[in-house]
């Protein structure tokens, strides 16, 4: 899930649907994701795993004020309109995202408690 979101946030960030400095935003939360997608494929590291339920959560809540129009705004992902312009089908989209941000942190939290029941945890070097 985490290299997938990594893939999206690029192409997303690529194809300009959502302006130049959010693209850089995009491109950046892209880069901090790598080294825990790595993380976590090659040693099963737990903190590694608490970061990316983490940074899920933080990106639930990210899009449900873009969704509900925290300040007035409202945001329609990928469709190629600017923030400011409200759309039914901008809102289906981030609900769809909140619900993988949701199942991403679900699977972090599984896998944590998978790694705790074997006896396997990583920590090592806070990763």
């Amino acid at each position: 899930m985490t290299a997938a979101s990594c893939v999206v946030h690029l192409w997303l960030a690529a194809s300009g649907h959502h302006g130049f400095w959010v693209g850089i935003l995009m491109i950046a939360l892209a880069a901090v994701c790598v080294p825990c997608t790595v993380h976590i494929w090659l040693y099963s590291r737990v903190g590694a795993l608490h970061q990316v339920a983490l940074a899920a959560l933080a990106m639930v809540a990210l899009h449900a004020a873009l969704l509900f129009g925290a300040g007035g705004a409202k945001h329609s992902h990928g469709s190629g309109e600017k923030i400011g312009t409200a759309d039914a089908s901008g809102g289906t989209e981030l609900l769809l995202i909140i619900g993988l941000e949701i199942l991403t942190a679900m699977l972090a939290a599984t896998l944590i408690a998978r790694l705790r029941g074997r006896g396997q945890l990583q920590n090592v070097g806070g990763q």
